[in-house]
């Protein structure tokens, strides 16, 4: 029973370690870096040093118009910058116009170039259209050649046999004109002169006979002629047609090529004006870049100023010894140092001193300071906290009210607020603590 009370009290120690460690340290802990955050953004902090000189003064004086001045350089830095980052997006807005004129007209020219295919296609048919019609032609003038040669062949025969039987009949009628009648009248008999009739008959048939085959011998070649003077005739006026076809799209070639390349030429002043503009885009993020290292060294030189206000302005205890924060109450009900809690019981630190005064009476500040923390917590109750500066902040718990805020300035003596028993108290009394570079120290060391 007695280990397990033990280990319980052990438990409820580290407990109230870890509540007392959150609601001690890590307020500070958050004021330390507020507060180094607020002195790297002020420039208005007052320097409360009483030991500072009028150098010092001036030095801070002249550190803040050096700030100033980064500022106001850094505005007009950055008022440059987005000028030029202005003037870049125009010309970026420009090329983004050219380019996509130039797809269009370099769409517009590919579909130039496929009906320039076609028209070559086209007028290649047309070529070989012609070559085939000039072969045929050519086929057809020799045909024809031949058809004339045919026909005067033809012609000459029936004209030599026309003249043959015309000097037959002029012979028999001139030279022989008796031979009919001696025919007739030297037949032996009427046979006979059948057979001599008939003799001269056949004769005659056959004259006229082979006569009607050489005209119609001289009718076939010419009629043959004639189907192939129509025929070239057609070839020729084939020809014509497709010779005009031709010139029209030769026509269309040359139009569609002097088309093309003027496109082309617009092309090429898209490209040569995208070309400039780019290069002023380039220009511009020279000058971009130009003005980002000036602002840079501006902003560092900025730190560098702020750092040295900050430094110049940092608060620093003057020394001597504290005010008594609970004027005429000097009883100490539980002193600085380890101590058996009175409400939890254990053996614990006691990190501050406990001084005994009714309700209601004042709570002073121990010194010129900056309230850091005004506020309640369940073990502090309501509580302040105060930096003198030089990492030395006191600490006021318990009170029945807290009569300053955050930020506030205060002097010694100042009262601050009033003695109570909030938070985890046994009765009406001051905690007093003091803290130093981060950790709590005995509060005697100050007090007189």
């Amino acid at each position: 029973m007695t280990r397990r009370f033990a280990v319980e009290r052990f438990l409820l120690l580290v407990l109230c370690m870890t509540l007392c460690t959150a609601q001690f340290v890590l307020p500070v802990r958050a004021y330390a870096s507020e507060k180094k955050s607020s002195e790297d953004s002020s420039d208005d902090d007052d320097d409360d040093d009483d030991d500072d000189d009028d150098s010092t003064s001036s030095d801070i004086d002249e550190l803040k118009k050096q700030i100033e001045e980064s500022k106001a350089a850094k505005q007009k830095a950055n008022e440059t910058k987005a000028s030029l980052a202005s003037g870049m997006a125009s010309v970026q807005q420009i090329i983004g116009s050219l380019q996509t004129e130039k797809n269009n007209v370099v769409t517009y020219v590919a579909t130039l170039d496929a009906a320039m295919e076609q028209i070559q296609d086209d007028l290649n048919e047309i070529n070989m259209a012609i070559s085939e019609n000039e072969a045929q032609i050519e086929e057809a003038e020799e045909a024809i050649e031949k058809a004339q040669a045919a026909l005067d062949e033809a012609e000459a025969v029936r004209l030599a046999q026309y003249e043959a039987i015309k000097d037959q009949i002029h012979f028999m009628y001139t030279t022989e004109k008796n031979t009919i009648f001696s025919l007739i009248f030297s037949s032996k008999g009427i046979a006979d002169l059948l057979n001599r009739t008939q003799y001269i008959s056949r004769i005659m048939d056959y004259d006229q006979r082979k006569l009607a085959e050489y005209a119609k011998s001289v009718e076939a070649a010419e009629e043959a002629k004639k189907v192939l003077e129509e025929s070239k005739a057609k070839l020729d006026e084939k020809q014509r047609e497709l010779e005009e076809k031709q010139a029209e799209q030769k026509e269309k070639e040359d139009d569609m090529s002097a088309l093309i390349s003027a496109k082309e030429a617009e092309i090429g002043q898209y490209n040569a004006e995208i070309g400039s503009k780019e290069a002023q885009v380039a220009e511009y993020k020279k000058m971009i870049a130009e003005q980002d290292a000036e602002i840079a060294a501006i902003e560092a030189a900025l730190r560098r100023q702020q750092a040295a206000l900050a430094e110049a302005n940092r608060r620093v205890y003057g020394g001597g010894q504290f005010v008594w924060p609970a004027p005429k109450y000097t009883r100490i009900s539980d002193d600085y140092g380890m101590r058996m809690h009175p409400t939890l019981g254990v053996q614990m630190m006691h990190n501050g001193v406990d001084m005994a005064a009714p309700s209601g009476s004042p709570i002073l500040a121990a010194a010129d300071g900056q309230v850091i923390a005004a506020s309640y917590s369940s073990s502090m109750g309501n509580y302040a906290m105060i930096d003198h500066g030089s990492d030395l902040i006191t600490i006021y718990m318990h009170a029945s009210a807290i009569n300053v805020s955050v930020g506030q300035e205060v002097s010694a003596g100042d009262r601050i607020g009033s003695v109570g028993s909030t938070g985890r108290s046994t009765g009406p009394h001051l905690h007093f603590g003091v803290r130093k570079d981060g950790n709590y120290v005995n509060p005697w060391n100050y007090l007189k």
